[in-house]
C-alpha cells in the first residue's frame, strides 16, 4: 500500500498519526461515498488485507472526530461515511433501496436554513434529508 502525500498531509494537518489502517479507510471512504461500515471494511481490506474490524472502527472514529470524514445516519439506516466535509451539503435518500446522493445547499450561507427561533443557540450546521424514490426504483414502480 502506498501512502499518498496528500493523505499523509491531511492526517498530519489535523494532528493524527499516519497509519496504514487510517490511510486505507480514508481511501475507501473517498472511493465509496455514503458507504456503510461493512463496505468500508471490505474496500479497506482490498488495500490492506490484514486490517481488523476494530482498526476500521477506530480509524472511522478518529477521522470523523478530526473532521476528515463525515458520519451520517438517515432514519432507519446504518451509519454511512463520506469524505465530503465542511460544506454543509444535504442528502436525498431512496425510500425503497436506500441509495443516498448529495444535494448541495440550495439557498443562502451555511447553515442553509434560518430557524424561526434559535433558542439562543449559535447554529453552525443544519441537517436536511430529502426522501423519495431514486430513478431506478421509480422506473420499477407501476404507474397509478
Amino acid at each position: 500500500m502506498t501512502v499518498t502525500p496528500a493523505a499523509e498531509a491531511l492526517l498530519r494537518e489535523v494532528g493524527l498519526r499516519v497509519t496504514r489502517p487510517r490511510v486505507a479507510v480514508m481511501s475507501a471512504v473517498n472511493a465509496h461515498p455514503h458507504a456503510d461500515t461493512d463496505t468500508v471494511i471490505s474496500v479497506a481490506r482490498e488495500e490492506l488485507p490484514e486490517v481488523s474490524h476494530q482498526a476500521v472502527y477506530d480509524s472511522l472514529a478518529a477521522l470523523t472526530a478530526a473532521g476528515l470524514v463525515r458520519r451520517i445516519q438517515p432514519t432507519g439506516s446504518v451509519a454511512r461515511y463520506e469524505s465530503r466535509v465542511g460544506d454543509n451539503h444535504h442528502h436525498v435518500v431512496c425510500r425503497s433501496c436506500g441509495a443516498i446522493a448529495d444535494v448541495d445547499c440550495a439557498v443562502g450561507p451555511a447553515p442553509c436554513l434560518t430557524p424561526s427561533h434559535d433558542h439562543g443557540y449559535l447554529i453552525d450546521e443544519a441537517e436536511v434529508i430529502y426522501w423519495g424514490l431514486c430513478p431506478s426504483c421509480l422506473s420499477r414502480t407501476p404507474s397509478a
